[in-house]
């Protein structure tokens, strides 16, 4: 909730950070003003103090928060652009630059905190679509491309990743996945793009993909991940589409390589 967040989209470090300022400004006056205290009869001490106060209050008050206002709007502004700098605007899911990037830092973290770990890439390629655009226009091609963006990432985890990485080609990353557990999410992704509803002109028009992915158990370089999921990908076209291939690198000649 926004009233609770402080962070620099949070409307809370506006006020707190108003509050703050604005009482250290009364607190400067007030002790800078003390010194001439002892020279003032008491009713003049009450008014020094009254001014003290009130000044901060009346300008350093509304001139802060008018600032950290517009901080917090450069902020958000920053943040919206980060956001779609980084995000496909057709279907709303990470670009390819975006997704190649936070793979290749997890891969990177890997290696450089000397641990093992186990992941999976998957690559998941719209069959036929070509026939969709020419039947029924590039409109609804593109609905069809969102559908089946929206259907994968209702399968995945809040830590897994999804990015468009090609016309209607899309990859997902999984950290922490077994090769069984990256087969059964493929499958799914598979069932659930099979069972969508799209409608183009008002009839049901299935859609299927393909979906090659590769699991690995220890330290490589994405480009290396990629090319072997990209295989299987080539394996479930080949064995006539709609269909998953996913297998573990079982040997790499590069790990080493990769580990130093």
């Amino acid at each position: 909730m926004d009233k609770f967040d402080l962070s620099a989209l949070g409307r809370t470090r506006v006020v707190l950070g108003t509050i703050g300022i604005t009482l250290a400004c009364v607190a400067v006056a007030l002790g800078v003003d003390s010194f001439n205290w002892p020279t003032l009869t008491p009713d003049q001490q009450f008014r020094a103090i009254m001014v003290d106060v009130a000044l901060p209050l009346l300008l350093a008050g509304p001139l802060t928060y008018v600032l950290l206002s517009k901080l917090r709007q450069l902020a958000i502004a920053h943040w919206q652009l980060s956001v779609h700098a980084a995000t496909d605007s057709l279907t709303s899911v990470l670009n390819r630059g975006a997704f190649t990037a936070l793979v290749e830092a997890y891969l990177s973290e890997v290696k450089s905190s000397e641990r093992e770990t186990k992941g999976a890439l998957l690559i998941i390629d719209a069959d036929n679509f070509k026939s969709i655009n020419d039947r029924y226009g590039h409109d609804k091609g593109d609905d069809a491309l969102r559908l089946i963006a929206s259907s994968v990432s209702g399968v995945l985890r809040s830590v897994d990743l999804v990015g468009r990485i090609g016309g209607e080609e899309f990859g997902v990353f999984l950290p922490g996945s077994s090769p069984i557990s990256a087969e059964a999410v493929a499958e799914r992704i598979r069932l659930t793009i099979n069972g969508a509803e799209f409608l183009p002109e008002g009839k049901p028009q299935r859609l299927s993909v393909s979906i090659g992915g590769a699991a690995f158990d220890r330290r490589l370089p994405y480009r290396e991940l990629f090319r072997f999921a990209d295989q299987q990908l080539y394996l479930a076209k080949e064995n006539g589409r709609n269909r998953v291939s996913v297998s573990p690198i079982t040997h790499y000649e590069g790990f080493a390589a990769a580990a130093a």
